[in-house]
């Protein structure tokens, strides 16, 4: 288990705890960890403060990811009095994302209904779908095919989907990604010129070597979350984990080090990564054969901030947060 993990990993106390993939994962092994976790695969605002005080986190949270899908939709001409459909799996993830949505589409003048199915069970609820102009989907990487395939039976303006901005959905449903939209982590465009780090071809190239695969954005994320812990060691002289939070607090990250249009920055009460969120749709123009996305539109970090997360937050006094040293 995840818990269990990161006990057995803190036994030995290490420099610095990278926590797992997945909200469910990551939360568990915040729970369980007594000291610092850098988060960069738990996509969750549940990870904050006060109930998670030593948690670092490198991701923007789930909540926006189908808002922002909305947004570009508004943008493009969905019109005030829209229906949206909004399916999500029965987790905390799924939960998070579809409160995001919900509260978008109201802020939006939209119509929305929701539809609930458990984890991988998807497709037994399709018979209960309603109609209408958008459908939202947060569910497993196979609930969401599972949704995609079956929207070609029917005739929605838009699909927003949780899985719709990583490749390996086209590989699943082949040609069948017109009209499907999704939040995007990363493009390994070769453009990049990092202050910090090597760029993505040196990233990708090495990945692939490695692993015989290209590199998923889970991995990216966990690369650049490593980049910017070296950064900060290096600032602080040490690889104690509050002189490296310290270092990290307010820092900003240049837009070019995390290959996106704007710079990020870490929250300094929060502990939460501001960043941009991408909407992609499918890119009937490849360029070259593995140039499948399309980019929609951008989210600026200052849009996609909690502004009602600093006044929930309680700050753990340094003295009374474990660190260790090697």
């Amino acid at each position: 288990s995840a818990a269990s993990a990161i006990r057995a990993a803190e036994a030995s106390r290490p420099d610095v705890v990278f926590g797992p993939y997945g909200s469910g994962p990551a939360l568990a092994a915040a729970a369980a960890s007594k000291g610092v976790v850098w988060n960069h695969g738990g996509a969750t605002a549940r990870l904050a403060r006060p109930a998670y005080p030593r948690v670092v986190n490198g991701e923007s949270p789930a909540y926006r990811y189908l808002a922002a899908v909305l947004e570009t939709l508004v943008a493009e001409g969905l019109g005030e009095g829209s229906e949206v459909v909004i399916m999500h799996v029965d987790t905390g993830f799924g939960r998070e994302v579809a409160e995001g949505a919900a509260v978008a589409a109201r802020r939006l003048g939209l119509l929305r209904r929701s539809v609930t199915f458990r984890p991988g069970r998807a497709r037994d609820v399709l018979a209960q779908v309603p109609a209408g102009d958008v459908l939202l989907s947060a569910g497993s990487f196979d609930d969401d095919v599972a949704i995609a395939q079956w929207d070609s039976e029917c005739r929605w303006r838009a699909v927003g989907l949780v899985a719709a901005g990583v490749g390996e959905l086209r590989h699943a449903i082949g040609d069948r990604v017109e009209r499907l939209y999704g939040p995007c982590q990363w493009f390994d465009d070769g453009t990049d010129d990092p202050a910090d780090g090597p760029n993505s071809e040196w990233f990708s190239q090495r990945y692939r070597d490695a692993n015989g695969t290209e590199p998923p954005y889970p991995a990216a994320a966990a690369f650049a979350a490593g980049v910017v812990w070296q950064r900060c060691v290096e600032e602080a002289g040490s690889t104690n984990s509050i002189a490296v939070i310290k270092k990290l607090e307010g820092r900003k990250m240049a837009a070019r080090d995390r290959m996106q249009h704007f710079d990020a920055w870490i929250n300094p009460t929060t502990h939460q990564c501001q960043q941009t969120i991408y909407m992609a749709g499918y890119n009937g123009q490849p360029a070259e054969k593995d140039d499948i996305f399309r980019i929609l539109a951008q989210v600026p970090p200052q849009d996609v901030e909690d502004k009602d997360a600093p006044n929930a937050c309680k700050l753990e006094s340094y003295a009374s947060t474990p660190t260790y040293e090697q």
